[in-house]
């Protein structure tokens, strides 16, 4: 299976081994960055490819080849003299530094590491919803190809002066369960390849008789953007008759319908029920954890009970793993906030210089970048020092005391979010990672006894801090974005050029941008591919 890695957990390499669990944004941004001088790379994964995820709703339609989003993960690793071991990880020995990989077949091995990075990505979660088998997913190459066949399915036996009209109306109904990016951005796509492309070549199916709907139990779609882009992204989508059904809960999925209620003013379901057939159903919402964290967790007991993934501190280390050689990036990790109120005396008397038991705008100009520099993910709250020490100056004394202190703190502690679980922050991640690793290597000692022993994180890098550099959707013909603090951009057909351009930008490879490249100039000038191969 591994005959050429040396699988004795007695061995060791002439420099640390790292092992990487998973092939997605996270570990080819770690891959891309990391320096192969200072270690031996292995990346074990049960796909040997990276797939670009964002474009996944376009090749569902043929707007572009499922081919042209992949990048072979040998490919990548030759050019940095790494292995690729094709096995999914099972289990991980946390005392014995040794992580179990399993292939195809069933055969299992242990594989040593002296630092491991989890990056294995995400399941969809069924949020305790009976019948979610009955739905397609898209998080996958085999997803996407499944939708793009059945789509055409559909189509073709709607077609057929065979089938009748119930049945001709349930074949044409798609339903999309989720009001984020990816369901949006299916729809958008579908609406498209029916309009420009399947209207030419099924004269027999009318627009009017496809129906489209969104089910989204927030208020707006896209409710992580700015208001202003939900709104836009609604009337956009509505105007091209998706229905779009807000504040409603799917409770039940059956075979060929799904069961829907609203919710009332105070925010619970009503008794009422709504039936919706489905041709097709794509469930695109929820975040699960695939068996290995589930198992993980299991293993470091106390530490991880709260957290719904892989809980990380700052530094993005696996909490309880007493090596601190174990790291968790992406969708399958949460970095925990600490509670800024639980250590507000210690903040306290050390920002109060002048020991007077209260805090002047200086002092607490200071403690403001001290929280930033330690807590990264409290610099959106604090970027304005000065407004915030107005706000909590409940006196107007000037000075902020112990109780004022309290309540500022208690309010950002209220704020503070897990990060989201894209792709830009799973890349965000590997590339800091990539850098800290660097830096601990320049340190590292051999030890017969335990092997490469490293100075702690800290002594090398600063916590992880996410940089939020835009959200894009497509909505069909346009595209959207939030940059964040207000700032959003909505747009026509420049917008959905600009949102290409920014994706093509974003490929790892000469490769695949060439490929995607040739593939949008095909649709331009010959439409989409309608054959069900």
């Amino acid at each position: 299976m591994a005959a050429s890695l040396p699988l004795d957990p007695a061995h060791r390499p002439t420099k640390p081994r790292l092992v990487i669990l998973g092939s997605g944004w996270g570990a080819t941004s770690l891959l891309k960055n990391i320096d192969t001088a200072k270690y031996e790379v292995v990346v074990v994964s049960p796909t040997n490819y990276f797939l670009f995820t964002p474009l996944l709703p376009s090749a569902t339609v043929g707007t572009i080849e499922l081919r042209s989003l992949i990048e072979p993960m040998r490919r990548m690793l030759k050019r940095i003299d790494g292995r690729f071991i094709e096995c999914e990880a099972s289990d991980i020995d946390f005392d014995r530094c040794t992580v179990r990989i399993q292939d195809k077949s069933g055969h299992t091995a242990d594989l040593p590491y002296d630092k491991l990075v989890i990056a294995v990505g995400s399941t969809t979660h069924n949020m305790g919803v009976p019948g979610v088998e009955h739905c397609h997913q898209l998080k996958t190459f085999s997803d996407a190809a499944s939708i793009r066949h059945k789509i055409m399915d559909n189509f073709e036996r709607a077609a057929l002066p065979t089938t009748s009209p119930e049945e001709r109306a349930r074949l044409l109904s798609f339903v999309v369960c989720g009001g984020g990016p990816t369901g949006v951005e299916f729809a958008a796509e579908l609406h498209e390849f029916l309009t420009e492309d399947l209207v030419n070549y099924f004269p027999e199916i009318p627009v009017s008789d496809v129906r489209m709907s969104i089910i989204q139990s927030q208020d707006h779609i896209l409710n992580t953007y700015d208001r202003i882009i939900s709104e836009y992204a609604e009337k956009h989508l509505k105007s091209t008759s998706i229905d779009i059904v807000t504040r409603s809960r799917v409770t039940r999925v059956e075979p060929d319908h799904i069961v829907v209620k609203r919710k009332g003013p105070d925010g619970k379901l009503l008794n009422e029920e709504t039936i919706l057939p489905f041709g097709l159903c794509l469930w695109s919402t929820g975040i699960g954890m695939r068996p290995l964290v589930r198992k993980a967790k299991e293993h470091l007991g106390e530490a991880q009970q709260k957290a719904r993934a892989l809980a990380t501190d700052n530094q993005l280390r696996v909490r309880g793993v007493p090596a601190e050689n174990v790291y968790a990036i992406g969708d399958c990790a949460s970095i925990e906030n600490p509670r800024l109120l639980d250590r507000i005396v210690e903040f306290f008397v050390d920002a109060d210089t002048n020991k007077d038991g209260v805090l002047d705008r200086q002092e607490f100009a200071r403690l403001g970048e001290e929280l930033k520099r330690k807590y990264p993910h409290t610099t959106e709250h604090l970027n304005k020092l000065n407004a915030l020490f107005d706000e909590f100056d409940v006196d107007h004394s000037g000075t902020l005391d112990k109780q004022e202190l309290r309540v500022m703190l208690e309010s950002i502690d209220r704020q503070m979010t897990a990060l989201p679980a894209t792709a830009q922050v799973a890349s965000q991640q590997g590339k800091y990672m990539a850098r800290k690793l660097n830096k601990l290597s320049d340190h590292a000692k051999y030890a017969s006894a335990v092997g490469y022993v490293f100075p702690r994180d800290e002594e090398a890098n600063d916590p992880f801090n996410y940089r939020h550099l835009g959200s894009l959707a497509y909505i069909g013909n346009a595209a959207v974005a939030d940059f964040g603090a207000g700032r959003a951009y909505t747009g026509g057909w420049v917008g959905k050029y600009l949102w290409r351009g920014a994706y093509w930008n974003e490929q790892i490879s000469l490769r695949t941008r060439v490929l995607l490249s040739i593939d949008w100039a095909k649709e331009l000038l010959f439409g989409r591919d309608i054959s069900r191969a």
